[in-house]
């Protein structure tokens, strides 16, 4: 015998229109305003003594593609960007349009929105005068993905660090452009390693590196992202692998082993790479350990600016 299906009873339901009248729907109102722009209300350009300027209005938490070029492999990767968008705010103006900053971006985003500080620059300028305003700010915060060849074996994957950038724009004073950079590494405990019979306990320790660069700085010349991390693995006791063999993890636990580091020794060893490093102005550089044998994390941080130097 074949088989048959099941018959199932089946319900009458009311038409849609009527199970949204069931669940609260109502027939539209009378509309009484205006439906074209030019006689609609535009509160936000309204002219009076509203009692205070503004540091900063606009959107934030905008999420969008990017583009990211990177002197690392892989050259060319595309990302999720979350933006902050902003101008300042006369006392004698309301409200600013924030549709504007969307529509900037909309339009960037036709030819794919690249991370480039020169294609940032050019964006934040041209956000001052669609909003009509002095000044703008844009700032984007993305992971940024490197690859990473193990000691020993060369098998290789990917990494990543956490990257920012944030770009002010003025008129009158130009540009300021800020950069930062958080990367995982490895620590090992000088005094576990000094007072213990054998071995040392270590931890995975977060660097955040936060910088202002010159203006003129040019990334096609040196690519910043490569730079911080350069500082912050290469002062750490070890780098982190996304691939390791026993021949690897023999070689990463002994060079850890070799180069203990407290977080103190951390933010001074990396501090002193910054300060090398010529399209660096400013910096702030913070190492937060997650300790192994304690309930609390270790941290340290030291700010620097070069140009009170002169």
């Amino acid at each position: 015998m074949g088989h048959q299906t099941k018959a199932f009873p089946i319900k009458q339901l009311p038409s849609k229109e009527k199970r949204h009248q069931l669940f609260g729907s109502v027939k539209p109102a009378p509309r009484t305003k205006p439906v074209d722009k030019m006689h609609m209300a535009d509160l936000q350009n309204t002219k009076k003594d509203f009692l205070f300027d503004l540091d900063a209005v606009g959107v934030t938490k905008v999420k969008n593609p990017i583009m990211i070029y990177s002197s690392i492999a892989p050259y060319t990767q595309t990302s999720i960007g979350e933006f902050t968008f902003t101008s300042s705010l006369k006392q004698t103006n309301k409200g600013t349009n924030m549709s504007r900053f969307m529509e900037q971006l909309a339009n960037y985003q036709k030819n794919g929105f690249s991370t480039e500080l020169d294609v940032l620059k050019k964006f934040t300028k041209e956000i001052a005068k669609r909003v009509e305003q002095q000044d703008a700010a844009l700032e984007v915060n993305f992971p940024w993905f490197f690859e990473r060849q193990a000691p020993d074996t060369g098998l290789t994957g990917l990494n990543h660090a956490d990257a920012g950038i944030r770009i002010e724009y003025h008129e009158l004073k130009g540009f300021c452009i800020y950069l930062s950079l958080s990367a995982a590494i490895t620590t090992l405990c000088p005094c576990s390693k000094e007072i213990s019979e054998y071995s040392a306990h270590n931890q995975r320790g977060n660097v955040i590196m936060e910088i202002s660069v010159s203006e003129d700085y040019q990334e096609a010349d040196l690519d910043w992202k490569k730079v911080l991390l350069e500082a912050a693995e290469s002062n750490a006791s070890a780098r982190l692998h996304p691939i390791l063999k026993r021949t690897d993890e023999k070689m990463v636990t002994e060079q850890a082993y070799e180069n203990p580091r407290f977080v103190e020794d951390m933010v001074r060893l990396i501090a002193a790479d910054l300060y090398e490093t010529s399209f660096i102005t400013k910096f702030k550089v913070t190492c937060q350990n997650e300790e192994s044998i304690h309930m609390h994390d270790a941290i340290a941080a030291v700010t620097y600016d070069k140009t009170k130097e002169v």
